[in-house]
């Protein structure tokens, strides 16, 4: 049996709808709420409710304690749970690896997709180890498309769209990634890991994708750290997929 700890901030109803929905005897459910957050709420027989003043911080100690054997941030303020993550792992940044799935049902790994991550060659190399790791484990291809800001030919252009050819290139040379340009429509055919060209970019490929293209997040992992901890967006429609994705990466930590 599994317990994974969502986060339960703004928009309640939805994160408790989807713990109800993913919750089975295998996998337990712990939502972490402010006083009055889950009111009216009566909870199935495989969901539990933990009331307290400070949910951000609870389900991370939780967590760091082995209460729960994976959390999900659900609806908790992004720098408010990811700062005291930080602070709680004894790491100067997060790296986290996002789970996305087009309208017509293509899964791929894509990374970075925080604005402060990926700015640099080692971190983008970093993201590769750890998202074909990934991928190896979820049954997804592990060839890696690096993007950059435009093609071969757009050299000269602008220096900043430079600088993106010549670090993808490097990073391709010295991982055995493929520099797919800026074609990440062909880079989704083949590769089941896309390094964006910074963390910017990621995080509009992202959004674009959910929010404009009719795809899905399934929550980005952040690997950098060894507690199983799935970041999510607020506005997601829901999170069973975040939700199933967290009790998977737990059971494969259990001996």
């Amino acid at each position: 049996m599994i317990t994974i700890g969502i986060g339960c901030g703004a928009d309640a109803a939805k994160v408790l709808r989807s713990a109800e929905e993913t919750a089975t005897a295998d996998l337990r459910i712990r939502c972490y709420c402010c006083p009055g957050a889950a009111d009216g709420f009566s909870a199935g027989p495989f969901v539990e409710l933990t009331v307290c003043p400070a949910p951000c911080r609870r389900i991370i100690d939780d967590l760091l304690a082995g209460t729960i054997d994976g959390a999900v941030r659900g609806t908790l303020p992004a720098n408010e749970t990811l700062r005291y993550l930080k602070k709680a792992c004894s790491v100067d940044r997060l790296e986290r690896i996002a789970l996305l799935e087009t309208v017509d049902h293509q899964l791929f790994f894509l990374a970075p997709v925080g604005v402060d991550e990926g700015w640099t060659i080692p971190e983008k190399i970093s993201l590769i180890n750890d998202g074909r790791e990934l991928a190896r484990r979820f049954g997804i291809p592990e060839k890696t498309a690096v993007l950059s800001g435009g093609r071969l030919g757009d050299i000269g252009r602008h220096p900043v769209v430079d600088k993106t050819i010549a670090d993808a290139e490097e990073i391709a040379q010295r991982t055995g990634a493929v520099h797919k340009e800026i074609l990440i429509e062909d880079a989704v055919k083949d590769c089941g890991l896309i390094i964006a060209p910074d963390g910017i970019s990621g995080n509009l490929i992202f959004r674009t994708l959910t929010f404009l293209g009719h795809g899905t997040g399934h929550g980005a992992p952040v690997v950098n750290i060894s507690p199983v901890f799935v970041d999510s967006s607020r506005a997601s429609a829901g999170y069973g997929g975040s939700l199933r994705l967290a009790a998977a990466l737990a059971l494969g930590k259990k001996p």
